[in-house]
């Protein structure tokens, strides 16, 4: 997928790793959240996304992938780095410290390499526990501000949203359809996103 305008090799190459979310999974616009952000991205410059979605990925596994995944759509030019961690880690039994240090590797990498850095947290799912998810959310966002990365919440603006629990209730009781990645894409594009990428506001 592609924003902006011109031919040729895009100026900047924005690479999103996460799980089945950003591939839009149970979408049938086939957009997701990431879609729906490139649609309403405006550059002067071409700017070039790639999503990298490994379904059901803890934060362990992307943290081992991430690096050479995104290497080969990397070029010369401004690299950056969307990272969405889902909820995995509940389901697996990961430790907050560890889901912690897993992102903190990531986002420090990251920063070493000079690659700027944007966090996603997980929506609200209806087969986990609520309050977990709510902590392994401000744990992430706690990361991401100890090192000033953007860090977009998305589970307290979601879990009681009606228009998202129908979405949700809909499908097939975890992933969102046209609606809830509709919200997704909103609130990605409210929180920081245009300013991330250094473009003027509407």
């Amino acid at each position: 997928m592609s924003a902006g305008s011109g031919a040729g090799v895009a100026a900047t190459r924005i690479c999103v790793v996460g799980d089945e979310l950003v591939c839009g999974l149970g979408d049938a616009r086939g957009l997701g959240w990431v879609g729906r952000v490139a649609a309403r991205t405006t550059s002067e410059e071409p700017i070039g996304f790639f999503t990298l979605a490994v379904p059901g990925e803890t934060s362990t596994g992307m943290s081992g992938r991430w690096e050479t995944e995104c290497n080969r759509r990397f070029d010369t030019g401004d690299n950056r780095l969307v990272v969405a961690p889902g909820a995995s880690d509940l389901i697996h039994g990961i430790s907050l410290a560890r889901s912690r240090l897993n992102l903190a590797n990531i986002l420090d990498d990251a920063s070493n390499r000079r690659i700027a850095t944007f966090v996603v947290g997980p929506p609200p799912r209806a087969d986990l526990d609520s309050d977990a998810l709510a902590e392994l959310s401000g744990a992430f966002a706690d990361v991401c501000h100890r090192r000033r990365v953007p860090y977009v919440e998305t589970h307290e603006p979601l879990r009681a949203h009606e228009q998202w629990l129908a979405d949700v209730a809909t499908g097939d009781g975890v992933h969102p359809g046209q609606a809830g990645y509709g919200l997704l894409a909103w609130l990605v594009l409210h929180n920081g996103w245009t300013e991330w990428l250094g473009l003027p506001q509407d």
